[in-house]
């Protein structure tokens, strides 16, 4: 039985509730009995969403959250809840949903004003004890709550998610309308704050390789290689934060997410394949350097390094000059400042931009031994079933398109982790901290064990299976992300950022899985690109860009264009552009190709 006059989370196993346990909030971990006890009392719910490696969640845990007069107010007239996103997609993804269908925008901390029988009407992110940069204190906001709850609840309107069904658009307007949002000037896509953008630059790089279209290629290259040289990029240890407050990629948010680093290790491998540059294959190598030394334990994957440390945001990648010539020779000093901008640029502090794309890896291994004996970000230690399925696409691409069998090892070591720890009984866990079934979860399980098919021929049956648990979680051709039972239904998520959504690893998925099991499929429209391109690339496939390679025995990735599939087969056969054609032997198939 909860004490509700406490703050519980000191029992929760998620790291980033921990951070919150000592809050005068009486805070509690989501459950069905805690929503029971809101209805009993009669009280309207705050619910605080967010995730333990976030900058501006961290900052509203040291001040409001920590004041004693916003903690009284909270805890006589609301039931507090703390909700870690990555532990619970489905919760976060409806709230999610309504703070983006009210305001137009979201973000984390996520914290929403709810009715005891969990329906939404205010909702807001970060705000501060008193009034600031034009933000409202967090307490005149909860008065207001209070005072609709209690004398005009009748205004509130009962919230649905909306069915998330994008828009459709025809193929030659897709690259159009890219190209419109494209910044020729820095890269990317808009304006700030900046993401990289993963899934735009696959589906751009597959549609490249259909193409040939020199203006997708500058689109991809400009993006690629200011990523490289910039502020998202980690020049030391390689790997990426997860975006830039600026157009121009200079300063980051200083988290360090597993999915960015699966999905960039996908986007420069595949790009190595298709321009044959060395520095994007430099870059793939450093990612994989960056999950081994700082993600990988035990087989898998943590889920993140957060943007602090010791309380101040990047703290650990901040140099001076002074430190610098302390660390490195005159001659070595002299070599690093031709290729790195030395401004202070952060909190009068260094954070690393190259002028130009050159790498010095002694001098950079030198300051990253220097940069480690320094206090350190804490490491969210959870290991997430879809980010560690991603991982591991990337790492195939890795030794595909880069020939580094390390990495198809790795690979493998983490699916066979993934099925004996988080796949037990028919059930797929979302973590190592929770069981609770997600879309998200058996999609991207499913993806990857379609791309183990086909560098091992194996699988098919495990296919078959986790195929029906996919379509579980569609009823009348709405996908839904969850099939708990202490929290609504919630309709799957089919924004594809900052990692592809769970509707698009549904589908892209299923389509790999009926082709793999010879099931009959349909082409699928296009749909709003930017934020929908994951999707757009299983579109893409679906209407026959794809060369499926029939073959008897293994085939060298080296031999087949990036928009290949493997499928093994009694004959040797190519199909592509909706047309099928057999050959007498590999040699033959594979010659065709080149052709």
């Amino acid at each position: 039985m909860i004490d509700f006059n406490r703050n519980n989370l000191d029992k929760s196993h998620s790291h980033y509730l921990q951070q919150h346990k000592d809050n005068p909030i009486h805070w509690q971990e989501y459950s069905d009995e805690v929503i029971q006890y809101a209805k009993s009392t009669n009280k309207p719910i705050f619910i605080s969403v967010g995730y333990s490696a976030c900058h501006w969640c961290h900052v509203m845990a040291s001040e409001a959250f920590s004041d004693d007069i916003i903690a009284d107010f909270l805890n006589k007239n609301f039931i507090c809840i703390k909700v870690d996103k990555e532990l619970r997609p489905d919760i976060d993804n409806y709230l999610m949903s309504y703070i983006s269908k009210t305001q137009g925008h979201g973000g984390w901390p996520l914290n929403v004003i709810l009715t005891p029988d969990i329906n939404p009407f205010i909702a807001f992110t970060y705000l501060p004890i008193n009034e600031k940069n034009g933000l409202p204190p967090l307490i005149d906001v909860l008065n207001f709550s209070l005072d609709i709850f209690t004398n005009n609840k009748s205004s509130i309107k009962d919230y649905n998610i909306d069915n998330m069904v994008s828009e459709s658009v025809e193929e030659s307007k897709v690259i159009d309308m890219i190209s419109s949002s494209f910044d020729e000037f820095a890269g990317g896509f808009g304006i700030e704050p900046k993401f990289p953008p993963h899934n735009t630059l696959l589906f751009l790089l597959s549609y490249y390789e259909k193409s040939k279209d020199d203006k997708i290629k500058a689109m991809i290259e400009k993006t690629l290689d200011m990523i490289i040289l910039r502020g998202l990029h980690d020049h030391l240890q390689g790997g990426f934060f997860r975006y830039c407050v600026d157009p121009s990629w200079s300063i980051p948010h200083f988290e360090k997410m597993l999915y960015d680093q699966a999905m960039l290790l996908w986007v420069f491998s595949s790009s190595y394949r298709l321009f044959n540059k060395d520095e994007y294959k430099i870059v793939a190598d450093n990612i994989v350097k960056c999950l081994d030394g700082s993600f990988l334990d035990d087989g898998m994957y943590y889920s993140a390094i957060d943007a602090d440390t010791d309380n101040h945001e990047g703290l650990t990648y901040l140099w001076s000059v002074d430190e610098l010539k302390k660390v490195l020779s005159v001659d070595e000093f002299i070599k690093f400042s031709e290729v790195y901008e030395l401004n202070n640029n952060f909190d009068d502090k260094i954070h690393l931009i190259k002028k130009e794309n050159k790498f010095l890896p002694d001098i950079e291994n030198k300051l990253l031994k220097y940069r480690n004996s320094r206090s350190q970000p804490f490491t969210d230690k959870k290991f997430i079933t879809s980010w560690n399925s991603l991982v591991g696409i990337g790492l195939l691409m890795h030794y595909r398109f880069t020939g580094n069998n390390d990495s198809k090892d790795k690979a493998f070591s983490l699916f066979n982790a993934l099925l004996s720890k988080h796949y037990v009984n028919g059930k797929l866990s979302h973590s190592s901290l929770n069981d609770e079934e997600f879309l998200e979860d058996y999609s991207a399980l499913l993806l990857f064990s379609t791309f183990i098919y086909e560098d091992s021929n194996n699988y098919k049956e495990l296919i078959s299976e986790l195929l029906s648990k996919v379509n579980s979680f569609n009823k009348d051709n709405i996908w839904y992300e969850n099939l708990n039972s202490d929290f609504i239904s919630v309709n799957a998520n089919n924004f594809d950022h900052p990692y592809p959504s769970s509707v698009s690893l549904a589908e892209l998925a299923v389509l790999r899985s009926k082709i793999i099991l010879n099931i009959e499929y349909l082409p699928n429209e296009y749909s709003l690109p930017i934020n929908h391109d994951f999707l757009n690339l299983f579109a893409f496939m679906s209407n026959g860009n794809y060369h499926l390679i029939h073959t008897k025995t293994s085939i060298s990735w080296s031999d087949l264009p990036l928009n290949s599939m493997i499928i093994y087969s009694d004959k040797f056969k190519d199909c592509f552009n909706n047309s099928c054609r057999e050959f007498i032997n590999i040699e033959e198939l594979i010659k065709n190709i080149k052709d």
